[in-house]
Order: structure tokens, then sequence, then C-alpha cells
């Protein structure tokens, strides 16, 4: 595990990841109970860039066959690169599967002159303010870049659907806890709010296998 500077702790391999579910089931009875349930958490990495911020945009609103559909096609297209994107027309983009809103946010993306480099040595905050300046990004696509493409221990996303009903479930909650109610408790699970994460979407997994639903 490594850090730099105001940065923290990034997640580069699996015992990172194992070092962080053992600190929250020492600490969280319930993440204890969940950890035998499903098994050893992803590492989740991916490289960092202008490719995995698309890849995100993609993936937004759509099942998750349909966004490696569209992926895989742009890939075919030479469609993936800031440069090719900033060049390409609607009929390109159209033909690849973007609809004509996701095609605005990839031209934004490709045009927004984005340091990825420097984005690597900022804080947390910094990396989710840089990133939400672009037209198509929100916090959600923000964290989860920070989490997977960066690395970032202490990061957490929760306005994530699954991430809340996995918290209402391992919980035992009255309700799905709202985006700020999921933040307020993930507080308590700082520095590895992103292992919490991995745990909470396994587990999310499991319970829907579990009911049938894949």
């Amino acid at each position: 595990m490594a850090g730099r500077g105001m940065v923290g702790r990034i997640i580069t391999s699996l015992d990172c990841v194992a070092e962080g579910a053992e600190w929250l089931a020492a600490r969280e009875p319930a993440f204890a109970r969940a950890l035998p349930v499903v098994g050893p958490l992803p590492l989740r990495r991916e490289p960092d860039g202008f490719a995995a911020l698309l890849r995100a945009i993609v993936g937004q609103q759509v099942s998750v066959s349909s966004a490696r559909a569209i992926w895989a096609r742009l890939e075919g297209a030479g469609l993936t690169g800031a440069e090719a994107m900033a060049r390409a027309s609607d009929a390109d983009l159209r033909a690849a599967g973007l609809s004509r809103q996701k095609a605005r946010y990839g031209r934004a993306l490709a045009q927004a002159g984005i340091d990825f480099n420097a984005l690597r040595d900022i804080p947390d905050a910094e990396v989710v303010r840089t990133l939400v300046a672009v037209p198509g990004i929100g916090v959600w696509t923000a964290e989860i870049y920070a989490m997977f493409a960066l690395g970032r221990a202490d990061v957490f996303a929760p306005g994530d659907l699954a991430l809340q009903e996995a918290a209402r479930m391992l919980f035992d909650l009255p309700a799905r806890p709202t985006d700020k109610a999921l933040r307020a408790m993930a507080e308590a699970w700082s520095p590895w709010r992103s292992v919490a994460a991995r745990v909470l979407w396994a587990y999310y997994r499991v319970a829907r296998e579990r009911e049938g639903v894949i």
C-alpha cells in the first residue's frame, strides 16, 4: 500500500483489499458477518485517464451488457481516445450506440483538457471537484473514478443504489438510506471506505443471486 502526501492510501493489490477488509471486520460486526458470505473481494483497479471516464459515461443508465456492447463498438471504431472523440461526427458516435446526450458528454470530456496525471497527486475532494466540472460527470462517476482508476482507499459512492440497498439489508435498516444518510454512515468506515463499498457491492450481488435475480 502506497501513499503520496495529501492523497492518502492507494489500493494497489489484493493484499491491500484484504487489509482493509480485516480492519472493517474488526470494527463493525456487520462487515464481519458479510465477509464469509461474499468470499474474497475483487481488486477492481483499472488504468486511469480519458478512457476510464468515457467508459463511465457510456455505462450511465444502461445495463452492464449494453455498456459493454457500446464500448466494444467504440473500441472497434477507434473512438476511445480524446482526440478521436473530439473529432468524431454525430453519425460516427450514433453508429457506435451513443445517445445524442452521451455523444455531447464524450466530446465535452475530450475538450475539457483534464490533466489526468495531475489527478493522481491531489486530494480526493479535489479530484471530485475537478471532474464534476465536466458536463455529464456527476459526483457518483467522479467517486467511482477515484476508487477504481486512482485506487483511493477512502472514497465512497453513497449515491449508488446497489450500495444503498446492500446497506439496508446488511444493517437491517427500515428503508434504503438516502445518499446523505449513507455518506454519514460511511464516515465510521474511514480510512477504508472504498473497501467497505466492495463488501457492500459483493453482498448485494450475493443477495440478488439468492433471490434468483442475476
